[in-house]
């Protein structure tokens, strides 16, 4: 019992900094520059992990590094970083909560993985609380941060889609996920800045507290968070790993509130609830999916021994997209676990906890 809670408390870690980033980007960060955000978050993160394990991706990994870091770190931090300036941070948080949710609709038709009547109902339910959450307040939040919101999950979960199809062929050994992680990072980061130089010019001038903001963001809502988030996945039933996905949109709440001064009316409020109950509704089978242990054939490919637990990732549904990261959407069904994905995509896992994709 007291190695679950420490495990927890670990894991926790990650959906929490991930819900948090919301109102760091809106309050600390400056405004105007998403592409040399989303490039000063996601290159310090995706050096650290990288300090951390030394692996140089093997044969075509190099560029499908690039393309999913481009997809979930480079354009998904960018969107978010967007999002977040322009929407109230309990909206944005909970909007992005809908990862897996989204993921679960789009698996169906892109890769055949039919949902199950839970999982189904809460897309549904989750549905609805977002369209209540946006369209029910006296003020109508800013178009341009829900379609920001909207882009970042199907970013997301294409990114999503591109790793399920890649992580079927045996052939293909696929990186561990810390640094699969850091070289999508660094892939993803180093992608946008041509860019940002074009479009934006020079850096931002950074005062102090955008130093700080960065160095939360980048240091511990994405290297710390995803270290500490996959180090509990791999410890945690997956009851467990679904309600720590809630911590996410309820800490971009709870910050919106007490800190930004942020108001929600009766109907968002509900719409919150939606979103927390369809999201409950669909983790659990998609993190018991991702736990299954894999076919020996399965192993053999990912170069993990016979009789160990390969690393796998799910992502929270928050700051980042969520959904899951290399795993499946909350409640697939009709498929060998041989099949998931064996690489990681950290839009889905920030904002993934329910990717929830990193916030």
């Amino acid at each position: 019992m007291e190695g679950t809670w420490r495990w927890s408390a670990v894991a926790a870690v990650a959906p929490v900094t991930w819900g948090a980033t919301y109102y760091v980007t809106g309050q600390a960060l400056p405004t105007g520059s998403p592409l040399w955000g989303a490039v000063l978050r996601a290159v310090p993160a995706g050096l650290v992990l990288l300090a951390l394990r030394r692996r140089l991706p093997a044969g075509s990994w190099w560029w499908r590094s690039a393309v999913l870091g481009t997809l979930n770190t480079g354009a998904f931090f960018a969107l978010v970083y967007v999002a977040a300036q322009l929407l109230p941070t309990s909206v944005a948080a909970t909007v992005m909560a809908t990862s897996p949710l989204l993921l679960l609709l789009l698996a169906w038709p892109l890769l055949g993985r039919r949902p199950a009547a839970l999982p189904l109902a809460g897309a549904g339910l989750g549905l609805a609380g977002v369209a209540l959450l946006v369209g029910a307040g006296t003020a109508a939040p800013d178009p341009r941060g829900v379609l920001a919101s909207v882009t970042a999950l199907l970013m997301a979960s294409l990114g999503y889609v591109l790793a399920a199809r890649w992580g079927r062929d045996p052939a293909l050994v696929a990186p561990d996920v810390l640094s699969g992680t850091a070289w999508q990072l660094l892939a993803g980061g180093l992608a946008l800045v041509p860019a940002a130089a074009v479009v934006e010019g020079a850096p931002p001038a950074l005062d102090a507290p955008a130093v700080a903001g960065f160095a939360f963001v980048s240091l511990v809502a994405t290297a710390l968070a995803f270290s500490c988030w996959f180090a509990g996945l791999a410890r945690l039933d997956p009851g467990t790993v679904g309600l720590l996905g809630l911590l996410n949109p309820l800490t971009g709440v709870a910050l919106g509130t007490a800190l930004a001064g942020e108001r929600l009316g009766p109907a968002q409020g509900v719409g919150v609830l939606l979103v927390l109950a369809g999201v409950l509704a669909g983790q659990p089978a998609a993190a018991r999916y991702a736990r299954r242990r894999p076919s020996r054939s399965s192993r053999t490919a990912t170069g993990s021994p016979p009789n160990r637990r390969p690393s796998t990732s799910s992502a929270p549904t928050g700051d980042g997209a969520s959904g899951s990261t290399p795993s499946v959407p909350a409640g697939a069904s009709g498929r060998s676990p041989s099949t998931a994905p064996r690489t990681a995509t950290p839009a889905a896992a920030d904002h993934a906890c329910g990717r929830q994709a990193a916030g």
